[in-house]
């Protein structure tokens, strides 16, 4: 499964330089991963009241180009990997009328209580979820 969403990008969303500053994408980039978790049917909030959060643990952000001023970007977010421990989203950021690809990027993450403390084993209700949204093409 992907979620896929369309950005424009704002002159708030570049730097001095006039190309989309760095931190910008990454605020797509988590749009992304929660709109999955939604269309999963995991909502934030619930999971908190669940004593689950998903905080990214690692992130590996591969800058290939800089979007610009008015571009109209493509976000795609899936599940690459599920292991009992994490979850590995792969995510693009792309230019809608050219394909031109911009960002290609994995985070990872776990589940921990809301007292902060490590789930040694990801909660059922995650690893259903994800476990059946992993595409094998990423």
């Amino acid at each position: 499964m992907k979620h896929i969403f369309e950005q424009k990008v704002y002159y708030a969303d570049t730097d001095s330089y006039g190309v989309v500053w760095h931190g910008a994408y990454l605020r797509w980039l988590e749009a992304g991963r929660v709109e999955l978790c939604q269309a999963l049917g995991l909502n934030l909030i619930d999971l908190k009241a669940n004593d689950i959060a998903i905080p990214v643990v690692n992130m590996n952000v591969r800058y290939k180009s800089s979007a610009k001023l008015n571009d109209n970007v493509i976000i795609e977010t899936s599940i690459k990997k599920v292991t009992p421990l994490s979850v590995t989203f792969y995510q693009t950021v792309r230019n809608k009328e050219s394909n031109a690809l911009y960002i290609q990027a994995e985070f990872d993450t776990v589940a921990i209580n809301n007292a902060g403390k490590l789930y040694r084993k990801l909660p059922d209700v995650l690893i259903k979820a994800f476990e059946g949204a992993v595409c094998s093409n990423v």
